[in-house]
């Protein structure tokens, strides 16, 4: 007997809804004062949420529903992350000047590799797990998490463990940095410590929240931040084609297909088609929140994904590399702003 089709698409929608839920009310979590101080993204209240679910409830979900779950986890990420190109512009490129690409291009770039390296070479991580964990701190945080999982094709929960290592330190960031700053350790001007902080923070965010704690230091940070997230992109391609060429265990055989994340080359065509400001600032603004809730769909849907039995086997080892890159990131980070600002 020929199955429906709608017979399948049914139950999914209802699980695509069922995470809906969650990230409405984690949206709306996020609009209550306490966390609007803190600054805390809907993206983190909800992979929280999320994750509270799946090691509680989670066994009561119908299993029809799993495909809707796992349908917002990766087709709704990437279109939240082409979407995402709406909130960066070329030109925002080009008021940081040199100095605010080039600390961004350096911070990057070494945080990466320097992160993907320990993780692999001294904490025995697997590949996955290492390179989530190294493009939260070295990129945008969650988002970075969420973009480079599906070049991976990463299971859930190592993405999981890559998010909490970017909100334990960018948290710390958010309280530690304007210590710094007003302590006078750093000898820095206010608009060359925006450039440090955009270049060094995990979170958008939490680059906001240090920035306008500091007098003439938010929209260098804000501007700087935002390079960050474009270079999201070009990384994700060259990530792409590194794993295709070394293939999914290393061995680099040459059948190995091409991997080219289509959604991060449309992200730059977004943020392209956002320089060009054809569309009035009212309407970006609500695609900009159409995609926040995007995003928290995709998070929520993570945490849905994310058993803490899973956790055993990295044990405290990716929080450690996080605490590495973390280290890096002020140290190194300070003396390339010296140096170039």
């Amino acid at each position: 007997m020929k199955k429906n089709k709608n017979e399948g698409l049914v139950p999914k929608l209802n699980g695509i809804l069922f995470v809906g839920l969650f990230a409405m009310a984690a949206m709306r979590i996020s609009k209550l004062p306490l966390f609007i101080d803190l600054k805390i993204s809907p993206l983190i209240i909800g992979i929280i949420i999320g994750i509270f679910y799946a090691n509680t409830l989670r066994n009561n979900l119908p299993k029809e529903w799993t495909p809707g779950i796992l349908f917002s986890a990766q087709k709704i990420l990437r279109l939240a992350i082409i979407f995402y190109g709406f909130r960066v512009s070329f030109q925002e490129i080009a008021a940081v000047g040199v100095a605010g690409l080039t600390v961004s291009t350096i911070m990057l770039t070494t945080t990466f590799l320097l992160g993907t390296w320990v993780a692999i070479k001294f904490f025995k991580l697997d590949r996955d797990t290492a390179i989530l964990t190294a493009a939260g701190s070295s990129v945008c945080g969650a988002a970075a998490v969420l973009a480079t999982e599906p070049v991976l094709k990463a299971e859930a929960h190592k993405g999981a463990v890559a998010v909490t290592t970017v909100v334990l330190f960018g948290t710390i960031s958010m309280f530690l940095y304007p210590v710094l700053f007003n302590s006078g350790l750093l000898n820095l001007t206010p608009e060359a410590f925006g450039i440090f902080a955009g270049g060094t923070v995990h979170e958008v965010a939490q680059v906001a929240a240090i920035g306008s704690s500091v007098e003439g230091a938010g929209e260098a940070a804000v501007i700087v931040k935002m390079v960050r997230v474009m270079l999201l992109a070009p990384m994700l391609i060259i990530l792409g084609l590194f794993i295709s060429r070394k293939g999914k265990g290393g061995s680099g055989s040459k059948g190995m297909k091409v991997v080219i994340p289509w959604f991060a080359i449309w992200f730059i065509v977004v943020a392209g088609f956002n320089s060009l400001n054809l569309l009035p600032e009212s309407v970006v603004e609500v695609i900009v929140n159409i995609d926040t809730f995007m995003l928290t769909i995709a998070m929520t849907a993570l945490g849905m994904e994310t058993n803490f039995q899973k956790f055993k086997s990295v044990g405290m080892k990716p929080f450690y590399v996080a605490a590495i890159m973390f280290a890096w990131l002020i140290v190194g980070g300070y003396f390339v702003t010296m140096f170039l600002s």
